[in-house]
């Protein structure tokens, strides 16, 4: 359940070093962190400050939280998403890259069922013809497809990188530093814009999701993968056990670090419920706009068009 953005992510906060400035921000309005109350300067400090804590451990905190399941709601994301070759992505506070590989993975897939559709439909061509073809497909794999990572963390831009690296991913792939509420793109830009576990660290939602609208294409698709509310009223008190006694020690142990997972969660029960998020996504000039729960409302996916 990433911490705050697969549990969350950090598209907030303006340290010295993260990138420019929120439009003049000063103290700024009252406004929560966790259950905190604090001004909006502050939660920024402090939602940065989570994430480069828990940067190195981030993924297995994950995992430990979630028994692996975030794992299956980002597969979900992505097969909802159904990239084509050709397709580019703006992932936002995508720092560890979960996403950005996911959508590699896809679009190589796609590729390939496309050159072995392609090569049964010419049976007459050579074996030269073949391993030509298999050699153009090895040097673009993705179809010209890009996908951009963008995170306001250097942590976790830090560690993203790290895995990429280890994993074998760079084609098509890049890495910028910059927040959600001010995106450092031009207009028209993308053709599918995520946000996973993200969104509920953004200091200001309507922002990020003004800008998500301004970035894409028209015809471009916002998604975003986000902890939700629980309908089933058993297991929300089951789950309310869950996240208040067992997650904030599970940080601890693994982490060394209460504090922020004690905020992931109580950050998870302020966040605004699937029909006020939906209107919210609304607003911002989408169209189309719906949502699927998973496991009961635990994460949702919210979905929409600009048109």
């Amino acid at each position: 359940v990433r911490l705050c953005r697969c549990p969350c992510r950090a598209l907030l906060s303006r340290p010295p070093g993260a990138p420019r400035s929120l439009r003049g921000f000063a103290a700024g309005p009252e406004m929560h962190f966790g259950f905190q109350t604090v001004t909006e300067a502050e939660r920024r400090k402090k939602i940065y400050q989570v994430f480069e804590s828990v940067a190195k451990k981030y993924d297995v905190m994950n995992d430990s939280m979630t028994l692996g399941i975030h794992r299956l709601w980002k597969d979900i994301l992505v097969h909802k998403m159904n990239p084509s070759p050709g397709t580019t992505l703006l992932d936002v506070a995508g720092g560890t890259g979960d996403i950005a590989f996911r959508f590699i993975n896809y679009v190589r897939s796609v590729r390939e069922q496309q050159l072995q559709r392609k090569l049964k439909h010419h049976q007459n061509l050579s074996w030269q013809e073949i391993f030509d073809s298999y050699q153009e497909d090895k040097f673009n794999s993705l179809g010209d497809s890009q996908v951009v990572v963008c995170d306001i963390n250097r942590e976790m831009l830090k560690v993203g990188k790290q895995k990429a690296q280890q994993l074998g991913y760079s084609e098509g792939l890049s890495w910028v530093l910059g927040n959600a509420e001010e995106l450092p793109f031009d207009d028209d830009k993308f053709d599918v814009y995520t946000i996973a576990f993200g969104i509920r660290n953004v200091t200001r939602i309507d922002l990020a999701l003004q800008e998500a609208y301004r970035v894409l294409k028209p015809g471009g698709r916002f998604l975003c993968l986000e902890f939700s509310h629980v309908s089933n009223p058993l297991l929300s008190r089951l789950y309310d056990l869950y996240s208040f006694q067992v997650i904030p020690v599970l940080g601890e142990v693994i982490a060394g670090d209460w504090k922020s997972y004690q905020y992931l969660v109580e950050s998870i029960r302020r966040f605004p419920p699937q029909e006020e998020l939906k209107e919210m996504i609304e607003d911002a000039g989408f169209f189309k706009v719906d949502y699927e729960n998973l496991n009961f409302g635990i994460v949702a996916i919210h979905s929409g068009f600009k048109l």
